[in-house]
């Protein structure tokens, strides 16, 4: 839900300097980490909220998100910031995990990981399972999105 994360990413610093397949290459551990849950029978959604146009760190999401996440058989959606107004979001990024159980991502100001938090109680769960079906319902497949 961020406009930037960590800015001193390899990856990201690569990317910059227009190194798109060496920026890719960097999160092919990632890849084939949801290679592997993808062949067993795993989903992996991803939505992304990000506001228009796109920060230079959400521009390189979005050009390695083919080479990274569909890769890896993830499916990708992007939702403008501007079309998420009237979701009830948490107030942080977050990975929900069969529908049981979640982690929530904390960052500094300046985009750096401030670690993760796991949660189970059912209240925090439904919560940010009801965010995700609004904004994934909303949000645009990444093979149509055109950002702006």
């Amino acid at each position: 839900m961020r406009d930037s994360y960590i800015r001193d990413d390899p990856g990201f610093i690569a990317w910059q300097q227009g190194r798109t397949a060496e920026a890719a290459a960097r999160y092919q551990a990632w890849t084939e980490l949801m290679k592997q849950a993808t062949a067993r029978g795993v989903a992996v959604r991803r939505a992304r909220i990000v506001s228009e146009p796109l920060s230079d760190y959400c521009r390189f999401e979005y050009d390695v998100t083919a080479r990274v996440n569909l890769a890896g058989g993830e499916q990708v959606r992007w939702l403008p910031r501007r079309r998420a107004s009237d979701i009830a979001l948490p107030g942080n990024d977050f990975w929900v995990f069969d529908g049981a159980y979640g982690k929530f991502n904390h960052f500094t100001g300046d985009g750096s990981s401030a670690g993760p938090e796991p949660f189970d109680d059912p209240r925090l769960v439904k919560l940010c399972v009801d965010a995700f079906e609004a904004v994934w319902e909303r949000a645009v497949p990444h093979e149509e999105y055109r950002p702006a």
